[in-house]
């Protein structure tokens, strides 16, 4: 699977405010890096819970056949759109009656095609995230995103960043981690 992020997540001016308020920062200086670790830190909250916090448009690429396939990131909000991919020539729009899809309850998108044409794969666009807008978005989750790009802030001269993120932060997530089985 091959995902590509078509429409990044907006970081809104909300979340660089909390942050500097938390950092104490009253200047734009540092700005551009700040936002950078909110982003940075919105990207941790999805490999640690499993679940995108920010509406964005993705495209997962998959192999084209018949049975169904889940994509990976979660929470689907809507499928889009379902390209085909021949192994030579330009991709194109599959038909609305040459593939199915479903929405899960629980955040999952899957899709199955019906008929496959030339397309050795599929290209599947759809929109995820928890909350379309910052705002929206749990408060705990919001100060988790906010508490860990502050973290790395303030160790940004440290040799060896932690692959964890700290105690306080993963227990603000934990409500919205999905366990995986291996």
């Amino acid at each position: 699977m091959q995902r590509n992020m078509l429409t990044p997540a907006v970081i809104a001016d909300a979340a660089l405010d909390a942050l500097k308020a938390w950092l104490a920062i009253g200047t734009t200086k540092d700005d551009a890096t700040l936002t950078q670790l909110l982003r940075a830190s919105l990207d941790t909250f999805e490999a640690f819970t499993g679940s995108m916090a920010l509406e964005a448009t993705v495209e997962e690429v998959l192999p084209a056949y018949g049975g169904w396939q889940c994509l990976v990131t979660r929470p689907v909000q809507a499928i889009l759109e379902v390209d085909g991919i021949p192994s030579e020539g330009s991709r194109f729009a599959l038909a609305s009656s040459d593939y199915a899809i479903d929405l899960d309850a629980d955040g999952g998108g899957r899709v199955r095609l019906l008929r496959q044409g030339s397309a050795g794969r599929i290209a599947v666009r759809f929109a995820a995230g928890l909350a379309a807008k910052w705002d929206d978005l749990p408060e705990a989750v919001r100060h988790g995103v906010v508490r860990l790009a502050a973290h790395h802030f303030r160790t940004r001269d440290e040799a060896r960043p932690a692959s964890e993120p700290p105690t306080a932060v993963a227990a603000l997530w934990h409500p919205w981690r999905r366990m995986r089985l291996a």
